[in-house]
């Protein structure tokens, strides 16, 4: 159904705005709290001779929102809480502590108008913060998180231990790459000392070993 807005709705509109909305929420809420009332030629005209002093209502809310944004854009909002070594917090950040913290400064803002970039703040640590203003401006906190015990960003892992294999240098890498077949055929040959000969190596073996005993003998007899 059409309604008239008496008031700023949040997520809704604004004073003399036309909305449609659904029946229950209408007369359920809107109505009895006086925020909204029906679309009528009665209520419409009462709305126009308003329209002066709601346009005037409207700039003002505009100047103190750009005001506002200049206070708020890039101030660091500080709160400690409970954490242990790791930076993880006995508990998250919630959008009242930020409003109480700017209270104390003068600030007033709702927390339905927090909105935390991040979702869930669980961690020790610097986050940014949007703040909804009015006629669609934001502003950006510094919320900066720190633990009772002094920590303010969450402790770094270890790194990963590196295995043997992983420990190799480049240059022993580099000189496995480039050994030469000699090098290689070598190496097989010192590795395999008890490789079986085959019966034409043993066989020209004895003819030698014959031959040398021969020689041997007639140096002797002489």
């Amino acid at each position: 159904m059409k309604i008239i807005l008496n008031e700023d709705v949040y997520n809704l509109g604004e004073e003399g705005d036309v909305c449609d909305v659904a029946r229950g929420y209408a007369r359920n809420y809107l109505f009895p709290k006086q925020l909204a009332f029906p679309y009528t030629k009665e209520n419409i005209a009462n709305f126009e001779n308003r329209r002066a002093a709601i346009e005037k209502r409207k700039e003002e809310k505009r100047q103190k929102a750009l005001s506002l944004k200049e206070r708020l854009d890039g101030k660091e909002v500080l709160i400690t809480m409970n954490a242990g070594q790791s930076g993880k917090l006995f508990g998250s950040v919630t959008s009242t502590m930020i409003v109480d913290k700017l209270q104390k400064e003068g600030i007033e803002i709702e927390k339905k108008k927090i909105d935390f970039q991040s979702h869930t703040i669980k961690m020790v640590g610097l986050y940014p913060v949007k703040v909804k203003l009015y006629d669609n401006n934001e502003a950006e906190l510094k919320l900066k998180v720190v633990g009772e015990n002094g920590m303010e960003q969450p402790a770094e892992k270890p790194a990963p231990k590196k295995t043997a294999e992983a420990a190799t240098t480049p240059e022993e890498s580099e000189e496995a790459a480039t050994e030469t077949p000699e090098a290689s055929e070598a190496s097989e040959e010192k590795e395999a000392p008890g490789k079986e000969k085959s019966p034409e190596e043993a066989a020209a073996e004895a003819v030698v070993a014959a031959e040398d005993g021969e020689h041997t003998t007639e140096k002797e007899e002489q």
